[in-house]
């Protein structure tokens, strides 16, 4: 049995749906497949959910500092596990069903569940069906990476996905990892009540930042009760009564660790492995994932990929990104590149890091003439309003073009702040047009002008 489409959409992530809706809209006669969640990671086991979950876990952060802002709670803190996931499995499903809603309510747009892995160029069988289309758009995105680390299969271990499951508090919550994944959960679960350990192979936590900003972060997390375990070489791990022990070659005593429950957040990899891409001659680099263009296509002409599963980005943003792109080329004639766009992200521990451009350590690298403005956030009145004074806002700008080449704003409300220095590079306008540009008093971004009339050469 055969059907025929114009255009077949693998995948219900970030890109996928509103991809099938306007393709749906431009007349194409569209199918788009899911073998399982309606909406992928960010809605099911992703952004949305920890999100959620943080946000709860800073309620119970914020009640046990009620005396710091004059606020006498009497009885002490308890957090009921279960009505926490119960609140966040209410917001998943609120859009989980809202996606699935829109895509069946679409003319020309049909939701088909199950496995979808390709025939050939033009083809891709779901359950007993052969499908074909003239385009095809892989939006499979990626799961959680399970490394081969030594006693893995003899214990029970969670990963982002199977935490969203858990309706109880662990005792000791050991966490393999020391990257953004990894640190969102170590915040989260300690405010629980959790005790937290992070083991890190690297030398410190999120590597990918300048060593101030990790530092720093560093220096939050332990000040709330995580403990951390660095430089951890030849992990192995092993059941020890309940719980799982974990034992690592490290400078420093002791060389085991017990704890109630393991976490896994090592990364991810991408979910091309079962999609039968050599019968449709697609390729992959060594880690699996999809090779594209600057415009996500793939070395088969009419066929595309976007999102985790491509490579070229990370985030729920860049994957809606790849669907801004490939629609603008395909149905706008609005020529759009991957490489326009400009890194940026956030590490959503509180307080959260929000970045943008480079790094200064890429910025170094580069050899460019650079000068760097930096402000503690003790010296912004919304961090002192809130007694949440840690962290500091940096920004670097390219001396002789005077753009700004890359931010990073760990602090309150950094994540949101941090867009006015990403808008300015997108437009891009020399730093002094932020610098002057008046904002409201008090917040956060009030702050980056003054931070910006007081640039400095990197040394």
């Amino acid at each position: 049995m055969s059907e025929k489409y114009d255009a077949i959409v693998i995948g219900t992530g970030q890109a996928g749906p509103a991809l099938a809706v306007r393709l749906g809209k431009a007349g194409r006669k569209t199918a788009i497949i899911e073998r399982k969640l309606i909406g992928g990671t960010c809605v099911n086991n992703g952004c949305i959910p920890t999100k959620t979950l943080i946000a709860s876990a800073r309620a119970a952060y914020i009640a046990r500092r009620g005396a710091d802002f004059g606020v006498m709670i009497d009885s002490p803190i308890r957090v009921d596990m279960p009505r926490v996931k119960a609140r966040k499995d209410a917001v998943v499903g609120q859009s989980n069903n809202g996606v699935t809603k829109w895509l069946e309510g679409t003319a020309n747009v049909t939701l088909i569940r199950g496995h979808a892995r390709f025939e050939g160029p033009r083809s891709v069988r779901v359950n007993d069906t052969i499908l074909e289309a003239g385009e095809i758009f892989i939006n499979v995105g990626g799961r959680a990476n399970v490394p081969d680390m030594p006693g893995l299969r003899d214990v029970p271990f969670l990963t982002n996905s199977s935490m969203m499951d858990v309706d109880f508090l662990p005792e000791h919550l050991l966490i393999v990892g020391g990257s953004y994944i990894g640190l969102e959960f170590a915040q989260m679960y300690r405010r629980f009540g959790s005790r937290v350990t992070v083991v890190e192979m690297a030398p410190r936590i999120i590597g990918r930042e300048d060593e101030e900003v990790s530092a720093a972060i560093k220096a939050i997390l332990e000040a709330e009760g995580i403990a951390f375990r660095l430089k951890a070489e030849c992990v192995s791990v092993c059941r020890r009564g309940d719980g799982v022990a974990m034992q690592m070659s490290c400078e420093e005593e002791p060389r085991e660790i017990v704890g109630s429950h393991l976490l896994l957040a090592i990364g991810r990899v991408p979910n091309t492995d079962d999609l039968g891409l050599d019968k449709a001659g697609v390729k992959t680099n060594a880690k699996g994932f999809i090779e594209v263009d600057d415009q996500c296509r793939t070395n088969v002409p009419g066929i595309w990929a976007l999102g985790d599963a491509n490579g070229r980005g990370a985030f729920t943003h860049t994957s809606y990104n790849d669907y801004e792109i490939v629609a603008a080329n395909l149905l706008d004639n609005d020529p759009r590149r991957i490489s326009d766009r400009i890194t940026t992200y956030a590490l959503f521990v509180d307080p959260p890091l929000g970045r943008c451009g480079m790094t200064e350590r890429e910025v170094r690298a580069t050899g460019k003439k650079a000068l760097v403005g930096k402000m503690m956030m003790t010296r912004v009145g919304r961090a002192r309003e809130r007694s949440e004074t840690q962290g500091f806002m940096q920004v670097l700008v390219d001396a002789d073009t005077k753009r700004i080449l890359g931010a990073a704003l760990l602090g309150t409300e950094g994540d949101e702040a941090v867009h006015c220095i990403l808008d300015l590079m997108s437009a891009g306008a020399p730093y002094t047009t932020l610098q002057r540009t008046v904002h409201i008093h008090p917040t956060v971004s009030e702050l980056i002008p003054t931070l910006l009339g007081d640039l400095k050469p990197v040394a």
